[in-house]
């Protein structure tokens, strides 16, 4: 079961995705509300998987660690809070099921999809969105000629009959998500530097 636990938080943060199972994961923080809470009522957590270190994203990140015990897997180590590297295309257990980090700069250097055949479903941060928005590019390290690319890519690697995406803002899709991500690319190119 994957769940946002910041569904309803009215502060600036990012969606907080708690991935049920063998291995019960965070998949990022949020920042500017109590999450802790929120993980606690569900039975805790075992890791913490980062999409990239955005604050929005990470806010959060020192009081889950210390709350929990916790490490932080992420693409990048240098980044601060973040305690172990996945890199692209290593497999990361979240939940029940293992999933492929794929490296998908463009917002940020340190931004990673993580998706699951098996599972069906793809975690894809501020890579893309609904209704075919992207991640912003005009942040520091953002590059729009790397976002278009990393797009492309999850499209190569994804499976058309995607059952589920979470993202980092919005809601989660569940119908037909891949033609979502088809979008995002559409759009992106069209929309170039």
């Amino acid at each position: 079961m994957i769940q946002n636990l910041a569904a309803g938080v009215r502060a600036f943060t990012s969606n907080a995705f708690l991935v049920e199972g063998d291995r019960r994961v965070l998949v990022d923080t949020g920042a500017n509300f109590d999450i802790t809470d929120r993980v606690a009522e569900h039975g805790g957590i075992d890791a913490v998987v980062m999409t990239h270190t955005h604050e929005d994203h990470v806010g959060n990140l020192a009081d889950v660690k210390a709350e929990f015990d916790v490490r932080a897997w992420g693409f990048d180590t240098d980044e601060p809070g973040v305690d172990e590297r996945i890199a692209d295309e290593e497999t990361v257990q979240l939940g029940d099921h293992e999933y492929v980090a794929l490296h998908t700069p463009g917002h940020k250097n340190d931004h990673c999809c993580f998706y699951s055949a098996a599972a069906g479903v793809l975690f894809a941060g501020d890579l893309v969105f609904q209704n075919g928005s992207f991640g912003r590019t005009d942040l520091e390290e953002g590059d729009h000629g790397l976002l278009v690319e990393s797009i492309d890519r999850v499209l190569d690697v994804v499976d058309d009959d995607l059952d589920e995406m979470h993202v980092g803002h919005g809601p989660s899709m569940t119908d037909r998500p891949y033609s979502q991500i088809e979008l995002a690319a559409r759009m992106a190119r069209s929309s170039g530097p």
